[in-house]
């Protein structure tokens, strides 16, 4: 039994990954892998065809019941997705909260609905097609070809956690120059720490920026102290220094980082929400270029 169920969960993590790639693929007209894992898989799919297969094979021969309980077990198992994942990552990686009928935004009534129509295509169409496929695996090779699969599966859940980690890390620290730099752009006026994110964004010519702000401060020598000016003149040269620290971060090639924000582009940061603004806006400036 348990090693059927395995075999049912891993075909269907698969599966689940091709339906989400397919769906991608017709709404963005290109590839883009939408599993939270880095290989070719979603596990939330196949952890969702065990438990309906699981608790409702008996039923399964009332349409009816196979429908409304596909609809309640996947809506429950894809809000408690949800909601651990943002509970462990300080993450929110889907959001339905502008469709009608969601709870938290976790879960809506179209997509509750369109799982349980799922399901039943599943249960009645194709899962006995996948029984016939198990059953004619070799036992000690699907024993080791599970084996492999589940070492694979964990080394990948492990990198993608690591990279999660680090990737709020590097929001922390962007939300912490962004910060940084707000605070010394008192020295200048108004606004300016605005056009130095926004600079950094875009690629702009941060020389040209430099040099009109050198001019400004030239004009304002006349009525300011000496002092005041090596003042200024410091806060700017640190202001300088944590620009090219935010665009290193900004810039920061990691192929991790890159992939989970073209699989979920509505993820959104708990804790650093501006942070992750700006990085998807400086990845999406790069694609333009």
């Amino acid at each position: 039994m348990l090693y059927r169920f395995l075999w049912i969960f891993f075909i269907y993590a698969f599966l689940g990954w091709c339906t989400e790639v397919s769906y991608a693929a017709l709404v963005t007209g290109k590839f883009v892998n939408r599993g939270f894992l880095n290989g070719p898989v979603c596990p939330v799919y196949g952890f969702g065809v065990v438990i309906v297969l699981g608790c409702l094979t008996p039923l399964s021969d009332n349409l009816p019941i196979l429908f409304i309980g596909s609809v309640l077990l996947t809506s429950v198992l894809e809000w408690l997705t949800g909601f651990v994942l943002e509970k462990l990552f300080h993450q929110r990686w889907w959001d339905y909260s502008d469709e009608p009928f969601n709870l938290s935004g976790y879960i809506c009534l179209r997509f509750s609905i369109a799982w349980g129509f799922a399901c039943m295509f599943v249960v009645k169409l194709l899962h006995p097609t996948v029984l016939i496929l198990i059953h004619l695996i070799p036992r000690i090779a699907g024993l080791v070809l599970l084996i492999l699969l589940g070492a694979v599966m964990a080394v990948d859940l492990a990198a993608t956690v690591a990279t999660i980690i680090k990737l709020n890390r590097r929001l922390a620290q962007i939300d912490e120059l962004a910060a940084r730099i707000k605070e010394a752009s008192n020295e200048f006026g108004e606004n300016l720490a605005d056009k130095v994110l926004d600079a950094v964004e875009r690629s702009a010519d941060w020389k040209k920026d430099m040099e009109e702000l050198s001019f400004t401060l030239s004009m304002r020598r006349a009525e300011r102290a000496d002092e005041q000016e090596e003042r200024r003149a410091q806060a700017r040269r640190q202001l300088e220094e944590w620009r090219a620290s935010m665009q290193e971060l900004l810039d920061q090639k990691s192929f991790g980082h890159r992939r989970l924000l073209k699989a979920f582009p509505r993820l959104r940061s708990i804790d650093h929400s501006h942070a992750l603004e700006r990085l998807h806006r400086r990845m999406g400036n790069f694609r333009k270029h």
